[in-house]
């Protein structure tokens, strides 16, 4: 089973009806021979002055001040396109998270108090268990990011090493929320960052490997009928390609989710949704046609790796 011609084109045509100007950017990067650099253009237009990044980038979220959450959605855009390490929008990155802005007790904060002052899905809400809920998410990542990004000896530098040990350690030792994707996400995303920077050299690199490996397999599961079931992991978070090191002992999952996505898509060719606010409703209605552009790129992609999208 493959997505047809013409229906590839209802989503193409959909995404330039639909898309922010970001993603219309990341489609045109991906499908149609678009550059990196109009990418991180268009992306540049949600940075502040202190160089993080807020104004709803994630788009559950629209506190326009400089945040955590969404500086660590920025940053991998950034590697998804292959910025380079000198470029102007990861030089404000690194100067935000130099800043010492909403980094708390060793940790970057997943929602910050002013989310509580604009529209948000209710797992943005700061409340004083917020350390706690998020653990490290995004902090691991976002330390991964400053070794493949800043220059060796800087201040910034010295501290993403810090973190990345600690982080590493507590993750091998199972010190952290295995059973919770998006903590799994930035280990994973932790590791690629240190081997593009060759700094695997801060940890066990095969028990972590191990360790997430493990993860990843328990948090997908077996049954592909729970991928219908509402905001669950499905193969695709991280089996991107037959290629991924998780895609061995899982053969035939990311398969199986290819046909769903193919035979689950909405009367206007795209995906719908598996969540929602439950508040602010007219924003809401705005932020899902965002997330939809998006969620459009990501299973194309995914279809595309797995020879799902016809010639």
């Amino acid at each position: 089973m493959k997505l047809i011609k013409s229906d590839l084109e209802s989503i193409r045509r959909w995404i330039y009806r639909n898309a922010r100007p970001l993603d219309l950017a990341r489609w045109q990067y991906y499908f149609e021979g678009g550059s990196a650099e109009a990418v991180l253009q268009a992306l540049a237009a949600y940075q502040n002055e202190d160089g993080g990044f807020g104004h709803a980038l994630e788009a559950d979220c629209w506190n326009p001040e400089s945040a955590p959450m969404q500086t660590w959605t920025a940053s991998c855009i950034l590697r998804e396109v292959g910025a380079p390490k000198g470029h102007p929008v990861a030089q404000g990155i690194l100067r935000y998270l130099g800043s010492g802005a909403h980094f708390v007790d060793g940790l970057w904060q997943g929602a910050i108090p002013s989310n509580n002052d604009f529209p948000h899905a209710p797992w943005w809400t700061f409340t004083e268990r917020s350390g706690e809920d998020w653990g490290y998410n995004p902090t691991a990542s976002l330390a991964g990011f400053i070794l493949q990004y800043d220059e060796p000896g800087s201040a910034l530098y010295q501290k993403g090493e810090a973190l990345v040990t600690h982080a590493a350690a507590d993750f091998i030792a199972g010190r952290t929320k295995s059973d919770d994707m998006h903590e799994v996400t930035v280990f994973w995303e932790l590791l690629a960052c240190c081997k593009a920077a060759d700094r695997t050299d801060l940890f066990d690199e095969k028990a972590y490997e191990g360790r997430l490996k493990s993860a990843v397999r328990v948090l997908i599961g077996n049954d592909p009928s729970d991928w219908t079931q509402g905001y669950v992991c499905t193969p695709s978070r991280f089996i991107r390609s037959p290629q991924s090191p998780f895609y061995p002992g899982s053969e035939g999952l990311p398969e199986q989710e290819c046909d769903l996505l193919i035979q689950n898509r909405n009367a206007h060719g795209v995906w719908n949704l598996t969540w929602t606010w439950g508040a602010y409703e007219r924003e809401f209605a705005i932020s899902e046609n965002w997330w939809k552009a998006n969620l459009a790129i990501q299973n194309l992609l995914f279809l595309r790796a797995f020879d799902r999208i016809e010639e």
